[in-house]
């Protein structure tokens, strides 16, 4: 059971285009937004969607990997863990914002691998 603490598994599909930002230090990070849907049935016995829109990060290699072959509209699978964090923004006022940091990932209709 400790192999499910803080394990976050999600399909959905890409909304952004990778965001990719290099720090000094050699590190790397991607950003993207994944959105899941789910479908509900309302108590008058309708059916509507229900979309969730998650923060997902990669780092260092992954974020290269990801970059490479999510494209925005694309159809992935993710592995990760839930991180939380509260901060205070440039106008001192108190933000919390939860992310997904991708452990591994896998695209299940992304971009095709460029044949040299």
């Amino acid at each position: 059971m400790q192999a499910l603490m803080n394990s976050v598994r999600l399909i959905g599909n890409v909304g952004t285009e990778p965001e990719l930002r290099e720090f000094s230090e050699g590190k790397k990070i991607a950003k993207i937004r994944l959105a899941t849907n789910e479908r509900v049935r309302t108590k008058e016995g309708l059916i509507s969607e229900n979309t969730q829109w998650h923060n997902l990060v990669a780092w260092d290699a992954l974020a290269d990997v990801m970059v490479k072959y999510v494209a925005k509209g694309s159809k992935v699978a993710v592995e990760g863990r839930l991180n939380h964090q509260v901060y205070t923004d440039s106008e001192g006022q108190r933000r919390e914002r939860s992310e997904i940091v991708v452990s591994s990932f896998l695209t299940i209709d992304g971009k095709k691998p460029e044949i040299a």
